[in-house]
């Protein structure tokens, strides 16, 4: 029997920018449990910290907080290390994924700890979907002409990065993420998801208007599919840093916490 997301609506804190959008999911899911527990998976030009501005204001809601170091390799080596520390927790988990890792996310999301998935300006592809040739059916965004490769490792331009991918940062603070980026390589790129986790589990998605790195009319396609409760957020790709308040107020929603 086919269910409908329940509306997500707040007043976002500092002047962040978001609008609902209500669909309809495409498949049954169960009754969805609360979690005290959130697992954070970055993407590419990133690691960890990316979600710096997202974990206090988390912590802060009572909830346990793990970051993934995604090692950006094989699609299977990071839905691997995701699946570690999904291991680890001790109840019902929120997994969360930033652009690249919602592949991961759609992965690893199936494991039984799992009982809601966050996608934050992130790929969500179907099982065995090609999303490469789903992306190209939409205008290629500007960051994809900024990557950059030495053998098999890429990385994005640094112009690129403060213009196409942090774009709504204060260019000392994009500079310090910058400086971090960590290199993927390109076997990462050629994986397929065999399973697709927001089939069978609540999933919720914050879009990116102002995304130069994911189209964001193809966000928008991929959280309808899915039939996610979202949120428009007047952002960069880097919404979880710039607008982390909408963000965090997303997790804590699909951890069924009080608002």
């Amino acid at each position: 029997m086919m269910m409908n997301r329940r509306t997500f609506s707040t007043t976002l804190l500092a002047g962040a920018a978001a609008s609902l959008v209500s669909t309809r999911g495409i498949a049954a899911t169960p009754p969805q449990a609360k979690a005290r527990n959130v697992v954070l998976v970055h993407g590419l030009f990133a690691d960890g910290s990316c979600w710096s501005e997202v974990i206090p204001r988390l912590q802060a809601a009572g909830l346990n907080v793990t970051s993934v170091q995604n090692p950006l390799t094989t699609l299977p080596e990071a839905v691997a290390s995701a699946r570690r520390v999904l291991d680890r927790q001790d109840g019902p988990t929120v997994l969360v994924g930033h652009s690249f890792s919602g592949m991961i996310v759609t992965e690893a999301g199936m494991h039984p700890n799992v009982s809601a998935l966050v996608y934050v300006a992130a790929r969500a592809p179907d099982a065995d979907e090609d999303y490469t040739a789903l992306a190209k059916t939409y205008p290629t965004p500007p960051a994809s002409a900024g990557i950059v490769f030495d053998g098999d490792e890429g990385r994005l331009s640094e112009e690129a990065f403060l213009r196409d991918f942090a774009g709504d940062l204060p260019e000392a603070r994009a500079r310090v993420l910058y400086a971090v980026q960590q290199p993927f390589h390109k076997a990462l790129l050629t994986g397929r998801t065999s399973h697709a986790a927001w089939r069978s589990k609540p999933s919720y998605y914050a879009v990116s208007t102002e995304d130069r790195t994911i189209n964001p009319d193809l966000e928008r396609f991929m959280a309808k599919r899915m039939g996610a409760t979202t949120i428009e957020v007047k952002a960069s790709h880097l919404a979880l840093i710039s607008q982390p308040d909408a963000i965090a107020r997303l997790i804590v929603d699909a951890a069924g916490q009080p608002k």
